[in-house]
């Protein structure tokens, strides 16, 4: 059967690309679908800032007349001049079990990047690390968590099979939320505010008292992890698109800040109840009345999923991060939460692992980002 590219040019193709996954994981219990209305937004470039900074393809396989795979290719400009790279990112990728259709979008997106003067690809990889990233290897009995990645086994093996190769592997850990908090984390919290008495943690009650914090937030996360892997800074723009796309999601009670005695934020930590069963009761659609089981499936998941967190250099190693996590633990031990996913960390990021395991994290998931010379 022939094969086809086709360059998603109109708003019919467009709802084809967003609506495909939902097809190829029909049966696929653990995946999660999109949220519909984010998702035109996303992929739009008009409202989605992100695309400013790059040159975009978005792709169609057809074979034998019927949509059969997508695909969107990336040259995120700045982030190559600031590495002295020439890499081109695929992302958002998705086939069924069929190798030729995979090779198709994979084979014309290494040319268009190519063509465009590249000599590398990655992914999968987004336009940064806040995106989802990488194919899951490990963990597929798992739930699908929001913000990452939910592939099949044989993507894997259409990776190796078209030469790519491992550049950089992201571990999830799962967290067990004691029922009684140990004595030893009452003792850290008193040493903490013993050996640091110009720090205050800030807790919140209702979202209007987040929004003043979310610039000084996400700025602190540009300040910390500029330079790690696929790290892009916020502009403000994107600050604020990102605090629409998650703050009207998340309970405030699951954002802890710390500041110092010049009111800085020098350190944050941002969780959110997994909503997943809600999305899939409502299959992704927020209106008339699919927000009404996103919303209870928060209030009755046992799970918080960690989104983001960072610390300034200047006050890492003085225990800020374990201070944040015990007061995340406490908060989502009163909302009922038994168990907490720590989201992606990079396998060498000793620190953050260590601080994982050191409350009880295990790790239950892995995801694979690739490489390839073209």
């Amino acid at each position: 059967m022939e094969i086809t590219i086709k360059e998603v040019k109109t708003k019919s193709d467009l709802r084809k690309f967003i609506h495909l996954p939902a097809k190829i994981h029909k049966n696929h219990k653990n995946w999660v679908p999109p949220l519909y209305m984010d998702e035109w937004e996303y992929f739009n470039p008009k409202k989605n800032r992100s695309f400013d900074h790059c040159d975009h393809t978005l792709l169609l396989a057809f074979k034998d007349g019927k949509v059969a795979g997508r695909c969107m290719g990336l040259i995120h400009h700045d982030y190559n001049k600031k590495h002295n790279e020439k890499t081109g990112r695929f992302s958002n990728i998705e086939t069924w079990n069929d190798p030729d259709v995979f090779h198709a979008l994979i084979d014309h997106v290494e040319k268009w990047a190519k063509k465009r003067g590249m000599n590398k690809m990655i992914g999968p990889f987004a336009f940064s690390d806040k995106d989802p990233q990488g194919f899951l290897f490990e963990g597929f009995d798992e739930p699908h968590v929001i913000s990452s990645n939910c592939n099949f086994p044989y993507m894997i093996d259409f990776m190796v099979n078209e030469g790519y190769s491992k550049i950089v592997d992201l571990f999830d850990c799962k967290i067990t939320i004691p029922d009684e908090l140990p004595e030893i984390y009452t003792k850290v919290v008193e040493r903490f505010h013993r050996n640091n008495s110009n720090l205050k943690v800030l807790e919140f009650k209702s979202r209007a008292k987040v929004k003043p914090y979310i610039r000084p937030i996400l700025t602190l996360l540009n300040d910390t992890f500029g330079d790690i892997f696929g790290a892009i800074p916020f502009s403000e723009k994107e600050m604020d698109d990102f605090a629409n796309r998650y703050l009207f999601l998340i309970n405030p009670a699951f954002i802890k800040a710390v500041i110092n005695e010049k009111d800085e934020i020098i350190g944050c930590a941002i969780g959110m109840s997994d909503i997943g069963r809600g999305i899939q009761k409502s299959k992704g659609y927020l209106l008339p009345f699919g927000f009404i089981p996103i919303l209870m499936a928060g209030k009755k998941s046992p799970q918080l999923n960690l989104l983001l967190g960072a610390v300034d250099p200047r006050y890492q190693g003085r225990g800020v991060t374990v201070l944040m996590g015990i007061k995340l633990i406490e908060s989502a031990k009163k909302a009922g939460k038994k168990v907490a996913d720590s989201h992606l960390e990079l396998e060498y990021n000793i620190r953050a692992r260590a601080e994982m395991e050191r409350v009880g994290g295990v790790v239950y998931k892995k995801f694979r980002v690739f490489h390839k010379a073209i």
